[in-house]
């Protein structure tokens, strides 16, 4: 048998479930070898914790990393719309984060290491549940449950497509313990995205702690290898390996934690905030995604004064243009259609898109269809012109000539003009 399918199998066999012992009182009478738990413990920084389903390890670290923010009810909507004024409190907010047997999730995944924290006493609370092994499972949801009853905001990093429905899946597989759903799941990953990708190259919770928040982790173990570790663990006993997978995740729940001060800091008040040109950016767009239009002007304002990149200063010109078109503020978006359709040798789609928003409003609100005539063969020539002209029976080209021949054709009528031959 191959090594890598052997370690597989191993790693299935090590996690098949424990022979469950009749009582809690068998459980909490007959430890498994007390001094091993012992020795592991004080390896571990753990301490034992016991409930009605058994035990599992909790480590406790405090980190003096005080919230020092209170977010606005209306800055919190912007990342989950449907939250209460009641739930804006950071002091209720739970962070979440979890170690797993496998990467990819599905109902043979278990996650062997839960860590949360929490805003107290001026600092932040981690809390890590560990599982020795399968058998500690119940134990450990327990657990968290507990916790999600005393902080029902949930905050994580990709957590409502991984790390949640995970737990979900195995608080079911339980048929015991019911999972306590959170009031409120603030997921960060699509926020964190739109602020710092493009400048970041990816929104890797690690990569914007180094890159956003200046931390550089130190030895620091890779995700791959956390499932690996703990197998070792269970086949061998060897604990040593796990310090790593223990302040990797720590590292983790820190992270969140202070990305989640920078994002709200950040949405609440971005002048106050020193943000560079693709901070500002991504603010415009999560205001104007929630429909917040007047704030997603202003940003979008600032951010063309800010130094974008020349393809990403198009597109805030041409967000900007919508926005102002939504609120009849025609002298703004005309001037921004201007600027960009004569653009048309580095942004060809915004471009065109501009050109025919210039033919709407000359064709409906200054009443005048031949200057929209005038516009719209402009830019069917530029199409002809490009570049990639030679291309043109592709569909997107070909389509969008005849969108453009369309209009023209009904403005020439309209007009009482004849149709221009086209090239």
């Amino acid at each position: 048998m191959p090594a890598k399918l052997k370690d597989k199998f191993s790693g299935i066999k090590a996690l098949r479930p424990a022979p469950r012992r009749s009582s809690l009182s068998a459980d909490i009478g007959e430890p498994r070898s007390a001094g091993n738990a012992d020795s592991l413990a004080t390896l571990l920084g753990a301490t034992l914790q016991r409930n009605h389903y058994g035990e599992h390890f909790s480590i406790r670290r405090w980190f003096s990393e005080p919230c020092e923010f209170a977010p606005h009810p209306d800055v919190l909507r912007l990342i989950a719309p449907d939250a209460a004024n009641d739930t804006v409190d950071p002091q209720r907010w739970l962070f979440l984060d979890t170690e797993t047997t496998g990467l990819s999730g599905g109902s043979g995944t278990y996650a062997f290491l839960v860590g949360l924290a929490w805003w107290d006493a001026g600092g932040l609370e981690v809390e890590q549940f560990f599982m020795r092994d399968h058998s500690e499972e119940h134990s450990v949801l327990l657990a968290l449950r507990e916790r999600i009853a005393e902080r029902p905001v949930l905050v994580t990093y990709n957590g409502k497509s991984f790390d949640w429905p995970l737990l979900e899946t195995r608080f079911r597989m339980t048929r015991a313990i019911e999972p306590l759903a959170p009031l409120v799941h603030l997921d960060l990953l699509h926020p964190a995205r739109q602020l710092w990708r493009l400048r970041v190259g990816n929104a890797r919770l690690a990569q914007l702690e180094r890159h956003v928040l200046g931390w550089e982790r130190e030895g620091d173990v890779l995700s791959d290898l956390i499932p690996q570790i703990y197998f070792d663990f269970l086949r061998t006993g060897s604990a040593e390996p796990l310090l790593p997978v223990l302040r990797h995740n720590q590292m983790d729940l820190r992270g969140l934690a202070a990305i989640a001060r920078k994002i709200f800091s950040l949405l609440a008040s971005p002048e106050n905030e020193n943000p560079d040109a693709f901070e500002l950016y991504g603010a415009s767009r999560i205001f104007s995604r929630r429909g917040e239009r007047a704030r997603a002007r202003e940003l979008f304002g600032h951010t063309l004064d800010a130094g974008l990149p020349e393809e990403l200063h198009r597109n805030a010109r041409r967000q900007l243009a919508r926005l102002a078109k939504r609120d009849r503020d025609y002298d703004l978006a005309l001037s921004l259609w201007e600027e960009l359709s004569h653009e048309h040798r580095s942004g060809l789609v915004e471009s065109i898109e501009a050109a025919v928003e210039l033919a709407i409003h000359y064709e409906h609100r200054a009443r005048d269809p031949e200057r929209a005539a005038e516009i719209m063969r402009a830019a069917l020539a530029t199409l002809s012109d490009h570049p990639n002209a030679d291309h043109t029976r592709a569909r997107g080209f070909r389509n969008l000539r005849a969108r453009l021949e369309h209009r023209l054709n009904r403005l020439n009528r309209k007009s009482a003009r004849p149709l221009t031959p086209q090239r």
